[in-house]
């Protein structure tokens, strides 16, 4: 099969190579369907020269990315201008990545990208449910009388999910009808302006599949500027922070992730896309520290059964 990847600067720490690394982290450089101020497509290139200025280790989750196995396999080459041939090359590299049991970690481009990612993931793991971080609702049905789009994402993948599936944290813009589709008729559970039940939700979905998108406008831009549809009223780093503790914590199994809306750009400081390096640092931590305790887990509980037998 062509490797449809670019050859391009890797993220650092994350030269392993591709048949030994459990989590594959891949740019999408997209945004097609941008309707205010457009950029995403340039979020991977300008994020991997910052992520040196980054360490590895995250003092806060006390985890070190040497001490995994991760691939930054490039940006997936897509046939810009064309927005359904883009959303299925996203989901045949997607699908590749999951089909080799591995974790898919993409950075958007836009948010409408998450739709053709999540359904490769779904298609191994049915029982899934979705972690979404947003400034928007994202439940229109159509946008510009377009049913593919950034704003229509969640409702897509509402459409695949059906109820009691998406979890939505720091909401604070949309429509009435799409706060009404979650608060009122119950088809998402919602929190507007605030993640203060994320542990709450987060216990309760205890030993399950999840999907995680962050949407980087869920940032306040006071301190994140740089993105296309920036929303006073957003949640700090420090609360980012404490997701990640709460991620680490869990026993959810994190099968697939992205982060997506950075626009570089619009912030001439660069600060908004350091963030997102270290979003990414965190995150990827995370899905690795579960994944390997999960895989030990596995490797202890049929060793406990060999002893038994031959005792």
């Amino acid at each position: 099969m062509k490797n449809k990847f670019s050859h391009v600067s890797t993220f650092m720490s994350m030269d392993d190579s591709y048949e030994d690394s459990d989590l594959i982290v891949f740019g999408v450089g997209f945004d097609g369907t941008t309707s205010n101020r457009p950029g995403t497509r340039f979020a991977s290139s300008a994020m991997r020269p910052e992520f040196y200025g980054l360490e590895t280790y995250s003092p806060m989750l006390d985890l070190d990315l040497d001490d995994f196995n991760i691939c930054d396999i490039g940006d997936l080459e897509l046939s810009i201008g064309n927005t359904d041939l883009v959303l299925e090359e996203i989901y045949e590299g997607c699908k590749k990545i999951v089909q080799d049991n591995k974790i898919p970690f993409m950075i958007g481009g836009e948010h409408l990208v998450t739709l053709p990612a999540f359904k490769a993931v779904y298609e191994k793991y049915r029982d899934i449910y979705v972690l979404h971080f947003d400034a928007h609702t994202d439940l229109r049905d159509e946008y510009n009388n377009n049913k593919h789009s950034h704003a229509t994402v969640i409702k897509r993948i509402w459409d695949i999910t059906g109820d009691n599936r998406i979890y939505q944290f720091g909401i604070r813009s949309g429509t009435k009808e799409e706060f009404d589709f979650a608060l009122k008729e119950k088809h998402t559970y919602m929190e507007v302006s605030s993640i203060d039940t994320f542990e709450k939700v987060v216990k309760s979905l205890d030993k399950k599949n999840i999907y995680l998108t962050i949407d980087l406008d869920v940032l306040d831009p006071s301190i994140f500027p740089g993105t296309g549809t920036p929303e006073p009223g957003g949640i700090t780093y420090r609360e980012f922070e404490n997701i990640f503790k709460i991620l680490k914590d869990s026993n959810i199994n994190l099968v697939g992730c992205d982060i997506v809306e950075l626009s570089p750009d619009y912030d001439d400081t660069n600060v908004s896309t350091v963030t997102a390096c270290k979003i990414l640092r965190e995150l990827a931590l995370v899905a690795l520290d579960k994944h390997n305790k999960q895989n030990q887990g596995g490797i202890e509980k049929w060793q406990d059964i060999y002893s038994l037998q031959n005792q």
